[in-house]
């Protein structure tokens, strides 16, 4: 667990990269809204995690899936999200796959020796 309060945030820098994507050209965020962002979206982070540590328990698993955290979302009222990230974790799911093999690849080429 964390040692203080402050090891529960979200880092500041990540929080400022991802408002900045998603602002429109020549919007600024002030620090004081950006540390308030990066709060909420740690307590909603945490949120979510209890929401799903739940769904885990209940459920008598140990490990915490990704479809644990969509089914948490879904406990929490937050519908309307659930189908855009279950769409989000499919890509990255197909992302990793397609990473790993890519990899196993490079492993079974034989080196050049000069």
């Amino acid at each position: 667990m964390a040692e203080k309060l402050e090891d529960l945030n979200l880092p500041l820098t990540v929080v400022t990269r991802i408002v900045k994507e998603v602002l429109p050209d020549g919007v600024a965020i002030s620090k004081e809204a950006r540390t308030g962002l990066a709060k909420a979206a740690s307590v909603f982070v945490l949120y979510v995690t209890s929401a799903a540590t739940n769904i885990v328990k209940s459920n008598k698993k140990k490990t915490m899936t990704g479809q644990d955290v969509l089914e948490a979302i879904k406990d929490i009222e937050f519908d309307r999200f659930v189908e855009p990230l279950s769409e989000a974790f499919e890509q990255y799911k197909a992302h990793m796959i397609a990473k790993k093999s890519l990899a196993g690849k490079r492993k079974k080429k034989p080196m050049k020796l000069k």
